[in-house]
Protein backbone atom coordinates (compact mmCIF):
# COMPACT_ATOMS: atom_id res chain seq x y z
CA UNK A 1 0.00 0.00 0.00
CA UNK A 2 2.80 2.13 0.66
CA UNK A 3 4.05 2.01 -2.71
CA UNK A 4 0.89 2.57 -4.57
CA UNK A 5 0.20 5.74 -2.66
CA UNK A 6 3.91 6.87 -3.50
CA UNK A 7 3.77 5.63 -7.25
CA UNK A 8 0.64 7.71 -7.48
CA UNK A 9 1.53 10.95 -5.55
CA UNK A 10 4.79 10.67 -7.83
CA UNK A 11 3.08 10.09 -10.86
CA UNK A 12 0.63 12.66 -10.36
CA UNK A 13 3.45 15.67 -9.33
CA UNK A 14 5.33 15.00 -12.43
CA UNK A 15 2.52 15.20 -14.80
CA UNK A 16 0.77 17.79 -12.72
CA UNK A 17 3.89 19.87 -13.24
CA UNK A 18 4.47 19.51 -16.52
CA UNK A 19 0.75 20.37 -17.78
CA UNK A 20 0.74 22.97 -15.52
CA UNK A 21 3.79 24.54 -17.19
CA UNK A 22 1.42 23.96 -20.94
CA UNK A 23 -1.78 25.45 -19.10
CA UNK A 24 0.18 28.57 -17.53
CA UNK A 25 1.39 29.48 -20.92
CA UNK A 26 -1.41 28.83 -22.95
CA UNK A 27 -3.52 30.69 -20.62
CA UNK A 28 -0.56 33.77 -20.37
CA UNK A 29 -0.73 33.68 -24.54
CA UNK A 30 -4.26 34.17 -24.07
CA UNK A 31 -5.32 30.67 -25.69
CA UNK A 32 -8.70 29.06 -24.37
CA UNK A 33 -7.40 25.74 -22.59
CA UNK A 34 -10.19 23.61 -23.18
CA UNK A 35 -8.77 20.00 -20.73
CA UNK A 36 -5.82 19.81 -17.91
CA UNK A 37 -5.88 16.03 -17.75
CA UNK A 38 -3.78 13.82 -15.80
CA UNK A 39 -3.86 10.29 -17.45
CA UNK A 40 -5.57 9.10 -20.87
CA UNK A 41 -8.99 6.70 -20.99
CA UNK A 42 -12.26 7.23 -19.29
CA UNK A 43 -12.80 10.00 -16.79
CA UNK A 44 -12.77 9.24 -12.95
CA UNK A 45 -13.02 12.61 -11.54
CA UNK A 46 -13.65 15.98 -13.18
CA UNK A 47 -14.02 20.18 -12.85
CA UNK A 48 -14.49 23.09 -14.70
CA UNK A 49 -13.04 26.32 -13.67
CA UNK A 50 -11.73 29.99 -15.21
CA UNK A 51 -12.83 27.57 -18.77
CA UNK A 52 -10.86 24.86 -18.53
CA UNK A 53 -12.07 21.20 -17.52
CA UNK A 54 -9.94 19.50 -15.12
CA UNK A 55 -9.98 15.77 -15.34
CA UNK A 56 -8.13 12.96 -14.31
CA UNK A 57 -8.61 9.71 -15.93
CA UNK A 58 -8.07 6.00 -15.62
CA UNK A 59 -4.55 5.02 -17.35
CA UNK A 60 -1.42 6.63 -15.94
CA UNK A 61 0.61 6.87 -18.70
CA UNK A 62 0.69 10.41 -18.82
CA UNK A 63 -1.47 13.79 -19.45
CA UNK A 64 -2.36 16.87 -21.41
CA UNK A 65 -3.42 20.47 -22.13
CA UNK A 66 -5.89 20.89 -24.46
CA UNK A 67 -5.65 23.97 -26.15
CA UNK A 68 -8.27 25.65 -28.71
CA UNK A 69 -7.27 24.85 -32.33
CA UNK A 70 -4.54 22.62 -31.40
CA UNK A 71 -6.75 19.62 -32.42
CA UNK A 72 -9.74 18.93 -34.52
CA UNK A 73 -12.75 20.70 -32.75
CA UNK A 74 -15.65 18.59 -32.51
CA UNK A 75 -18.56 20.36 -33.46
CA UNK A 76 -18.35 22.00 -37.04
CA UNK A 77 -21.69 23.84 -38.15
CA UNK A 78 -22.64 23.97 -42.00
CA UNK A 79 -25.35 25.84 -44.02
CA UNK A 80 -28.28 23.54 -43.63
CA UNK A 81 -28.12 22.71 -40.01
CA UNK A 82 -30.88 23.76 -37.96
CA UNK A 83 -30.02 24.62 -34.69
CA UNK A 84 -31.51 26.97 -31.13
CA UNK A 85 -29.97 30.12 -30.44
CA UNK A 86 -30.17 31.11 -27.26
CA UNK A 87 -29.20 35.13 -25.83
CA UNK A 88 -27.53 36.95 -23.61
CA UNK A 89 -28.74 40.70 -22.08
CA UNK A 90 -26.85 42.39 -24.79
CA UNK A 91 -28.65 40.96 -27.84
CA UNK A 92 -26.07 38.29 -28.30
CA UNK A 93 -26.18 34.88 -29.36
CA UNK A 94 -24.64 33.14 -26.06
CA UNK A 95 -25.77 29.02 -26.51
CA UNK A 96 -26.11 27.31 -29.72
CA UNK A 97 -28.18 24.29 -29.53
CA UNK A 98 -26.70 22.09 -31.75
CA UNK A 99 -29.31 18.82 -30.47
CA UNK A 100 -31.88 18.16 -28.45
CA UNK A 101 -33.71 21.32 -28.82
CA UNK A 102 -37.07 20.43 -27.82
CA UNK A 103 -35.23 20.40 -24.21
CA UNK A 104 -34.73 23.92 -24.91
CA UNK A 105 -38.37 25.77 -25.40
CA UNK A 106 -36.78 29.23 -25.06
CA UNK A 107 -34.34 28.81 -28.66
CA UNK A 108 -34.69 30.61 -31.44
CA UNK A 109 -34.87 27.65 -33.93
CA UNK A 110 -33.41 28.80 -37.39
CA UNK A 111 -31.68 26.96 -40.33
CA UNK A 112 -28.00 28.38 -40.72
CA UNK A 113 -27.47 30.02 -44.24
CA UNK A 114 -23.84 31.00 -43.66
CA UNK A 115 -21.61 31.28 -40.12
CA UNK A 116 -18.52 32.07 -38.50
CA UNK A 117 -17.39 31.75 -35.38
CA UNK A 118 -13.56 32.12 -36.16
CA UNK A 119 -12.98 36.21 -36.84
CA UNK A 120 -16.56 37.93 -37.65
CA UNK A 121 -18.12 36.24 -35.19
CA UNK A 122 -21.90 35.90 -36.38
CA UNK A 123 -24.66 33.47 -37.49
CA UNK A 124 -27.18 33.99 -40.35
CA UNK A 125 -30.17 31.81 -41.06
CA UNK A 126 -33.58 31.46 -42.05
CA UNK A 127 -36.11 31.22 -39.00
CA UNK A 128 -37.46 27.78 -39.51
CA UNK A 129 -40.20 27.67 -41.59
CA UNK A 130 -39.59 31.22 -43.23
CA UNK A 131 -36.88 30.93 -46.15
CA UNK A 132 -37.45 34.27 -47.68
CA UNK A 133 -35.49 36.47 -44.96
CA UNK A 134 -31.81 36.07 -43.81
CA UNK A 135 -31.49 37.17 -40.14
CA UNK A 136 -27.76 37.63 -38.70
CA UNK A 137 -27.34 37.21 -35.39
CA UNK A 138 -23.98 38.61 -33.48
CA UNK A 139 -22.10 35.55 -31.21
CA UNK A 140 -20.49 36.39 -27.96
CA UNK A 141 -17.01 35.62 -27.76
CA UNK A 142 -17.41 33.81 -24.97
CA UNK A 143 -20.73 31.74 -26.48
CA UNK A 144 -21.28 27.94 -25.74
CA UNK A 145 -22.58 24.91 -28.62
CA UNK A 146 -24.93 23.09 -26.76
CA UNK A 147 -24.45 19.20 -28.17
CA UNK A 148 -26.17 16.38 -25.95
CA UNK A 149 -26.63 18.45 -23.13
CA UNK A 150 -22.56 19.60 -22.84
CA UNK A 151 -21.13 22.59 -23.11
CA UNK A 152 -18.37 23.25 -25.23
CA UNK A 153 -16.93 26.98 -25.33
CA UNK A 154 -16.50 28.34 -28.88
CA UNK A 155 -13.11 29.89 -29.73
CA UNK A 156 -12.75 32.72 -31.66
CA UNK A 157 -9.06 32.66 -33.94
CA UNK A 158 -7.31 34.64 -31.30
CA UNK A 159 -7.82 32.59 -28.95
CA UNK A 160 -6.67 29.54 -30.88
CA UNK A 161 -2.86 27.68 -30.78
CA UNK A 162 -2.24 28.93 -34.32
CA UNK A 163 -2.88 32.61 -33.96
CA UNK A 164 0.04 33.05 -31.83
CA UNK A 165 3.53 34.04 -32.35
CA UNK A 166 5.81 31.21 -32.87
CA UNK A 167 7.37 32.43 -30.32
CA UNK A 168 4.67 31.98 -27.73
CA UNK A 169 3.59 28.91 -29.40
CA UNK A 170 7.51 27.47 -29.05
CA UNK A 171 7.22 28.51 -25.33
CA UNK A 172 3.76 26.71 -24.62
CA UNK A 173 5.38 23.70 -26.11
CA UNK A 174 8.48 24.04 -24.14
CA UNK A 175 6.68 24.86 -20.73
CA UNK A 176 6.10 21.38 -20.01
CA UNK A 177 9.49 19.65 -19.96
CA UNK A 178 10.91 23.47 -18.68
CA UNK A 179 8.97 22.81 -15.45
CA UNK A 180 10.36 19.40 -14.88
CA UNK A 181 13.65 20.51 -14.88
CA UNK A 182 12.55 23.28 -12.29
CA UNK A 183 10.83 20.50 -10.06
CA UNK A 184 14.11 18.31 -9.65
CA UNK A 185 16.06 21.65 -9.17
CA UNK A 186 13.79 21.94 -6.18
CA UNK A 187 13.51 19.05 -4.81
CA UNK A 188 17.71 18.46 -4.97
CA UNK A 189 17.57 21.77 -3.04
CA UNK A 190 15.19 20.32 -0.21
CA UNK A 191 17.41 17.34 0.05
CA UNK A 192 20.00 19.14 0.63
CA UNK A 193 18.17 21.22 3.18
CA UNK A 194 17.15 18.58 5.11
CA UNK A 195 20.31 16.04 4.82
CA UNK A 196 23.33 18.03 3.63
CA UNK A 197 25.11 18.02 0.32
CA UNK A 198 27.81 15.72 -0.62
CA UNK A 199 31.13 17.08 0.18
CA UNK A 200 33.97 17.38 -2.94
CA UNK A 201 36.73 15.85 -0.88
CA UNK A 202 37.03 12.05 -0.16
CA UNK A 203 35.38 12.55 3.04
CA UNK A 204 33.86 9.04 4.74
CA UNK A 205 30.01 9.93 6.54
CA UNK A 206 29.49 6.18 7.53
CA UNK A 207 31.12 3.06 7.11
CA UNK A 208 29.03 -0.48 6.57
CA UNK A 209 28.74 -3.06 9.21
CA UNK A 210 31.51 -6.12 8.18
CA UNK A 211 32.88 -4.23 5.24
CA UNK A 212 36.65 -4.06 4.30
CA UNK A 213 36.65 -0.83 5.50
CA UNK A 214 35.38 -1.50 8.65
CA UNK A 215 38.11 -4.32 9.00
CA UNK A 216 40.81 -1.85 8.54
CA UNK A 217 39.61 0.76 11.10
CA UNK A 218 38.33 3.31 9.05
CA UNK A 219 35.74 5.81 11.15
CA UNK A 220 33.41 8.41 9.80
CA UNK A 221 34.89 11.51 9.87
CA UNK A 222 37.94 10.21 8.13
CA UNK A 223 39.26 11.55 4.82
CA UNK A 224 41.08 10.03 2.60
CA UNK A 225 44.17 12.24 1.10
CA UNK A 226 46.40 9.26 -0.62
CA UNK A 227 46.29 5.69 -1.96
CA UNK A 228 49.38 4.18 -3.07
CA UNK A 229 51.04 7.40 -2.15
CA UNK A 230 49.04 8.71 -4.96
CA UNK A 231 47.12 11.95 -4.02
CA UNK A 232 43.58 12.12 -3.87
CA UNK A 233 41.43 14.98 -3.83
CA UNK A 234 38.09 14.12 -4.70
CA UNK A 235 35.32 11.15 -3.74
CA UNK A 236 35.33 10.49 -7.65
CA UNK A 237 39.07 9.74 -7.73
CA UNK A 238 38.64 7.46 -4.54
CA UNK A 239 35.65 5.42 -6.00
CA UNK A 240 37.49 5.01 -9.20
CA UNK A 241 40.90 3.98 -7.46
CA UNK A 242 38.41 1.48 -5.44
CA UNK A 243 36.63 -0.07 -7.82
CA UNK A 244 39.76 -1.29 -10.29
CA UNK A 245 41.29 -3.05 -7.64
CA UNK A 246 39.21 -5.31 -6.26
CA UNK A 247 40.93 -7.93 -3.57
CA UNK A 248 44.04 -6.33 -3.85
CA UNK A 249 45.46 -4.37 -0.77
CA UNK A 250 45.88 -0.89 -0.98
CA UNK A 251 47.52 1.46 1.63
CA UNK A 252 45.22 4.11 2.55
CA UNK A 253 46.32 7.30 4.06
CA UNK A 254 43.45 9.30 5.76
CA UNK A 255 43.31 12.34 7.80
CA UNK A 256 41.76 11.72 10.93
CA UNK A 257 41.21 14.84 13.86
CA UNK A 258 44.14 16.41 12.15
CA UNK A 259 46.79 13.84 12.52
CA UNK A 260 47.82 11.47 9.19
CA UNK A 261 47.48 7.73 9.51
CA UNK A 262 47.99 4.84 6.97
CA UNK A 263 45.91 2.07 6.93
CA UNK A 264 45.89 -1.06 4.84
CA UNK A 265 42.25 -1.73 3.45
CA UNK A 266 41.10 -4.84 0.84
CA UNK A 267 38.34 -4.28 -1.51
CA UNK A 268 36.47 -7.50 -2.23
CA UNK A 269 35.20 -8.30 -5.04
CA UNK A 270 31.79 -7.03 -6.24
CA UNK A 271 29.72 -8.31 -9.56
CA UNK A 272 28.04 -5.01 -11.25
CA UNK A 273 26.40 -6.84 -14.53
CA UNK A 274 29.49 -8.05 -16.53
CA UNK A 275 32.06 -5.82 -14.62
CA UNK A 276 33.45 -6.61 -11.83
CA UNK A 277 34.83 -3.81 -9.17
CA UNK A 278 36.31 -3.32 -5.82
CA UNK A 279 33.96 -1.85 -2.76
CA UNK A 280 35.51 -0.97 0.94
CA UNK A 281 31.51 -0.23 2.08
CA UNK A 282 31.34 3.33 3.28
CA UNK A 283 29.37 5.95 2.02
CA UNK A 284 30.14 9.83 1.19
CA UNK A 285 29.91 12.22 4.35
CA UNK A 286 27.63 15.36 3.53
CA UNK A 287 27.37 18.80 4.69
CA UNK A 288 25.37 21.50 5.64
CA UNK A 289 25.61 25.19 3.35
CA UNK A 290 22.99 27.25 2.66
CA UNK A 291 24.70 28.08 -0.54
CA UNK A 292 26.17 25.16 -1.26
CA UNK A 293 22.66 23.58 -0.97
CA UNK A 294 21.33 26.41 -3.86
CA UNK A 295 24.63 25.01 -6.02
CA UNK A 296 23.93 21.35 -5.30
CA UNK A 297 19.85 21.55 -6.78
CA UNK A 298 21.26 23.12 -10.47
CA UNK A 299 24.29 20.71 -10.72
CA UNK A 300 22.74 17.57 -9.28
CA UNK A 301 19.84 18.42 -12.25
CA UNK A 302 22.41 19.24 -14.70
CA UNK A 303 24.72 15.86 -13.87
CA UNK A 304 21.81 13.72 -14.32
CA UNK A 305 20.37 15.22 -17.61
CA UNK A 306 24.17 14.85 -18.93
CA UNK A 307 23.86 10.79 -17.41
CA UNK A 308 20.46 10.83 -19.11
CA UNK A 309 21.32 12.05 -21.96
CA UNK A 310 24.47 9.84 -22.70
CA UNK A 311 21.97 7.06 -22.12
CA UNK A 312 19.76 8.18 -24.53
CA UNK A 313 22.55 8.84 -27.24
CA UNK A 314 23.71 5.23 -26.31
CA UNK A 315 19.85 4.01 -26.87
CA UNK A 316 19.67 5.51 -30.39
CA UNK A 317 23.14 4.48 -31.59
CA UNK A 318 22.50 0.70 -30.43
CA UNK A 319 24.77 0.75 -27.38
CA UNK A 320 22.11 0.27 -24.86
CA UNK A 321 19.15 -1.98 -26.35
CA UNK A 322 15.18 -1.79 -25.95
CA UNK A 323 15.34 -4.34 -22.88
CA UNK A 324 16.81 -1.16 -21.10
CA UNK A 325 13.43 0.56 -21.31
CA UNK A 326 10.63 0.55 -18.48
CA UNK A 327 7.16 1.77 -19.13
CA UNK A 328 4.94 2.15 -16.15
CA UNK A 329 4.99 -1.07 -14.65
CA UNK A 330 8.94 -1.32 -14.98
CA UNK A 331 8.83 2.27 -12.67
CA UNK A 332 6.65 1.32 -10.07
CA UNK A 333 8.83 -2.15 -9.76
CA UNK A 334 11.87 -0.11 -9.64
CA UNK A 335 9.41 2.48 -6.99
CA UNK A 336 8.85 -0.19 -4.83
CA UNK A 337 12.35 -0.99 -4.37
CA UNK A 338 13.21 2.79 -3.66
CA UNK A 339 10.41 2.90 -0.88
CA UNK A 340 11.96 0.50 1.03
CA UNK A 341 15.26 2.57 1.35
CA UNK A 342 13.47 5.83 2.52
CA UNK A 343 11.79 8.77 1.68
CA UNK A 344 15.02 10.42 0.86
CA UNK A 345 16.08 8.31 -1.79
CA UNK A 346 12.40 7.89 -2.75
CA UNK A 347 12.87 11.88 -3.19
CA UNK A 348 15.74 11.45 -4.93
CA UNK A 349 13.90 8.90 -7.33
CA UNK A 350 11.27 11.59 -8.62
CA UNK A 351 14.05 14.14 -9.68
CA UNK A 352 15.36 12.45 -11.97
CA UNK A 353 12.05 11.01 -13.14
CA UNK A 354 11.39 14.25 -13.37
CA UNK A 355 14.42 15.06 -15.54
CA UNK A 356 14.05 11.96 -17.59
CA UNK A 357 10.46 13.02 -18.34
CA UNK A 358 11.40 16.38 -19.42
CA UNK A 359 14.30 15.13 -22.07
CA UNK A 360 12.19 12.27 -23.53
CA UNK A 361 9.66 15.09 -24.53
CA UNK A 362 12.26 17.34 -25.50
CA UNK A 363 12.99 13.92 -27.73
CA UNK A 364 12.03 15.60 -31.61
CA UNK A 365 9.79 13.02 -32.35
CA UNK A 366 5.78 13.17 -33.49
CA UNK A 367 3.20 13.76 -30.48
CA UNK A 368 5.70 14.56 -28.15
CA UNK A 369 6.48 18.18 -27.29
CA UNK A 370 9.80 18.00 -29.23
CA UNK A 371 8.36 17.02 -32.21
CA UNK A 372 5.87 19.88 -32.04
CA UNK A 373 8.71 22.18 -31.84
CA UNK A 374 10.05 21.02 -34.30
CA UNK A 375 7.24 21.86 -36.39
CA UNK A 376 7.26 25.51 -34.52
CA UNK A 377 11.17 25.75 -35.58
CA UNK A 378 10.45 24.62 -39.47
CA UNK A 379 7.83 27.42 -39.76
CA UNK A 380 9.80 30.23 -38.65
CA UNK A 381 12.87 29.47 -40.92
CA UNK A 382 9.96 28.71 -43.93
CA UNK A 383 8.45 31.94 -43.17
CA UNK A 384 5.07 30.02 -43.06
CA UNK A 385 3.61 27.40 -41.33
CA UNK A 386 3.29 23.55 -42.21
CA UNK A 387 -0.46 22.37 -43.74
CA UNK A 388 -1.98 21.67 -40.72
CA UNK A 389 -3.74 18.67 -41.87
CA UNK A 390 -0.39 17.13 -42.87
CA UNK A 391 1.21 17.57 -39.54
CA UNK A 392 -1.99 16.56 -37.68
CA UNK A 393 -1.17 13.27 -39.60
CA UNK A 394 2.26 13.26 -38.42
CA UNK A 395 1.37 13.51 -35.12
CA UNK A 396 -1.57 10.90 -34.82
CA UNK A 397 1.00 8.17 -36.74
CA UNK A 398 3.40 8.91 -34.24
CA UNK A 399 1.15 8.88 -31.22
CA UNK A 400 -0.34 5.50 -32.41
CA UNK A 401 4.00 4.05 -32.60
CA UNK A 402 4.23 5.34 -29.37
CA UNK A 403 1.79 3.57 -27.80
CA UNK A 404 3.24 0.47 -29.53
CA UNK A 405 6.29 1.23 -27.98
CA UNK A 406 4.24 1.22 -24.73
CA UNK A 407 3.04 -1.70 -25.18
CA UNK A 408 6.04 -3.37 -26.44
CA UNK A 409 7.90 -2.11 -23.14
CA UNK A 410 5.37 -2.90 -20.68
CA UNK A 411 4.77 -6.40 -21.58
CA UNK A 412 8.82 -6.59 -21.21
CA UNK A 413 8.52 -4.88 -17.91
CA UNK A 414 5.70 -7.66 -16.99
CA UNK A 415 8.24 -10.70 -18.42
CA UNK A 416 11.13 -9.11 -15.99
CA UNK A 417 8.92 -9.24 -13.09
CA UNK A 418 8.42 -13.03 -13.47
CA UNK A 419 11.88 -13.85 -14.41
Amino acid sequence: MTTVIAFIFMFGLLVSVHEWGHLIFAKRAGMLAREFAIGFGPKIFSTTKNETLYTVRLLPIGGYVRVAGDDPEIIELKPGHHIGLEFNDAGKVKQIIVNNKDKHPNAHLIEVESIDLDHELYIAGYEIGDETTVHRFDVDRNAFFIMDERETQIAPFDRQFASKTVGQRAMQLFAGPMMNFILAIVIFIILGLVQGVPTDRALIGEVEPDSPAEAAGLLAGDEVIAIEGNKIEKWTEFTATVQKSPETALDFTILRDGKETNLTVTPKELQVEEETIGQVGVKLAFEKSFIGTFKYGFTQTYETTKLIITNLAMLVTGQLSLDMLSGPVGIYDATDQVVQTGFMNFLMWTAMLSINLGIINLVPLPALDGGRLLFVGIEAVRGKPIDPQKEGFVHVIGFALLMLLMLVVTWNDIQRLFL
